[in-house]
This record gives structure tokens, C-alpha cells and sequence, in this order.
């Protein structure tokens, strides 16, 4: 029992262990859609878009809150010009964006003084480093992102499905596909002090990925990825203390590997099984 208590046992610890499990929530629910969706891509996309804000925020010396959603914003608005006005299609912009953004932030943050450890910090976070202030603003976030997510929960389903079902329904496939980039958005604001810009995607993608496998309906992908999530920060801290690993790349890396570890076992169940129905016809 006390190499599980153990890792919580003193403040900042703590303090990364509530912050830690904030972030998983906000990301297990957006992260819902984005794989539904098939947006993947746009979501790692969309985590590096965010880098020159934070950077430019230590730089300078404002709120990297705000850096990030204005960095968010512009990447929002350099993709939608792009496939507005080039034949060039979606994934292309994303891919333009995607290295111009985390090259301009690196070439921001090479500006300050110290550098080496500004760019750690932005990029893997400092999940011990999380104070009770940073938690408070998670968690005002936390409550926008899931108060949005369940408002529109019926138009972001009948998106999933398809475009013209949207549009059959009344609804505002464009309208909607827009609040989901801003849900995306939000949730990495959100997370990136307790988990880092680059390794929030993993609790973005992983605990719904996972629940992808193992769940038949959308109410239950919901649960089984906020439990998976909630269980790889605490396994994370777990693991990194005793293991004398980072923080938050061991949260990150844990889904990851639980989904290979589920898929593995759903794969190996799903080829077992017509032997067994042969060998009991065959008896």
C-alpha cells in the first residue's frame, strides 16, 4: 500500500496529481470527437500550432494562456486561408502549419535567457511545477470544456456520421466543425502547464482511442475514455517517481501503451475464438 501512497504523499505531488487528472478529463472528452471524427492529425497539428503563444508569452512576460489562444486563433486562420483559397486540400495546411508554428515558436523562445529550460518547460511541462493558482484557472476551463461539449453533444454526433446528415437534421455542420476546433483548442490551453504542449496529445488521442476498441456507443466511449485517462495520470505519477522518470511524459506515454496492450488482447480473443467454436463443433 505504500508504494501507492507513496508518490501522492507530499504537496506538489498532490498538486500534480489533481492538475494531472483536470487535463486527462478535458482531453479524454474532446479527444472523444477528435477520433470520431477522424481529426487526429489536426489535433497533433493543432498542440504544436500553440507553441509561438507560450513562447512568446515567456519572452515577453504575459499570461501563456493568452499566448495560446491567440496563437490557437492564428492557426485557425492560416488553415481555413489556405483551403479557401489554394485547390490545396486540408491536410496540407495542417502540415504547413503544423512545422511553421513549432519552428516559430523555437525561434521565439531561443530568445530568452534561458533557453534550454524555457523550451523543456513549453514542450514536456513540469507536471511537479503546477501550483494551486494554474490549477484554479484548469479548472474554470475544464468546466467551460465539458459544459460545450455536452451543449453540443446531438450536433457534434450527427457530424461524426456524416455532413449531409448534419444538414438533413437542420443543423450547422460548419458552425459546429468551427466550436469543435475551439473545444480543441480550449482543452489544450488547459493542459499544457500540467502535461506540456507535445505530450498533452497523448492524453488527446490514447484514452479515447483506446475506448474506441472496447466500446459500442458513444455514452460509453465517453466513460471508458475519462476512466483510462484518469487512470494513466495516476499510474503516470506512480511510475515516474518510483521509476525516477519525467512526469509528464510517463502520464502521456501510458494510455499509448494501454492501447497496444487492449488491441493486442481484443486481436488475440478475436482469433481464439473461432477455434474454440471449431473444435466444439468437431467434439
Amino acid at each position: 500500500m505504500d508504494w501507492l501512497i507513496e508518490p501522492f504523499a507530499l504537496g506538489f505531488q498532490q498538486r500534480a496529481l489533481v492538475g494531472g487528472l483536470v487535463a486527462a478529463l478535458m482531453c479524454s472528452v474532446v479527444g472523444v470527437w477528435l477520433v470520431l471524427r477522424g481529426m487526429s492529425f489536426f489535433g497533433d497539428a493543432f498542440v504544436h500550432g500553440v507553441i509561438p503563444g507560450i513562447a512568446a508569452a515567456v519572452v515577453v512576460g504575459f499570461s501563456p494562456y493568452l499566448g495560446a489562444a491567440v496563437a490557437a486563433a492564428a492557426m485557425v486562420g492560416g488553415m481555413q486561408l489556405v483551403y479557401r483559397t489554394t485547390t490545396l486540400k486540408e491536410d496540407t495546411s495542417i502540415g504547413l502549419l503544423f512545422v511553421g508554428m513549432m519552428a516559430l515558436g523555437v525561434v521565439i523562445i531561443s530568445r530568452a535567457e534561458s533557453y534550454t529550460g524555457s523550451l523543456t518547460a513549453i514542450l514536456f511541462g513540469d507536471a511537479l511545477g503546477v501550483t494551486w493558482a494554474d490549477i484554479r484557472v484548469q479548472a474554470i476551463i475544464a468546466v467551460v470544456v465539458i459544459l460545450f461539449a455536452v451543449l453540443l453533444y446531438r450536433p457534434l454526433m450527427a457530424l461524426s456520421f456524416s455532413r449531409a446528415k448534419s444538414e438533413s437534421l437542420g443543423m450547422h455542420p460548419k458552425l459546429t466543425h468551427a466550436l469543435l476546433l475551439v473545444l480543441i483548442a480550449t482543452a489544450v490551453i488547459g493542459s499544457f502547464q500540467a502535461v506540456g504542449t507535445m505530450l498533452v496529445f497523448g492524453l488527446l488521442v490514447g484514452p479515447p482511442a483506446t475506448a474506441a476498441l472496447v466500446s459500442r456507443t458513444v455514452p460509453v466511449m465517453f466513460a471508458v475514455s475519462t476512466g483510462i485517462a484518469a487512470v494513466s495520470v495516476v499510474v503516470g505519477l506512480g511510475l515516474s517517481y518510483h521509476l525516477g522518470t519525467a512526469g509528464s511524459a510517463t502520464m502521456a506515454l501510458v494510455p499509448i501503451v494501454l492501447f497496444f496492450i487492449v488491441l493486442t488482447v481484443r486481436e488475440t480473443l478475436r482469433r481464439i475464438r473461432p477455434l474454440r467454436r471449431g473444435a466444439e463443433v468437431t467434439a
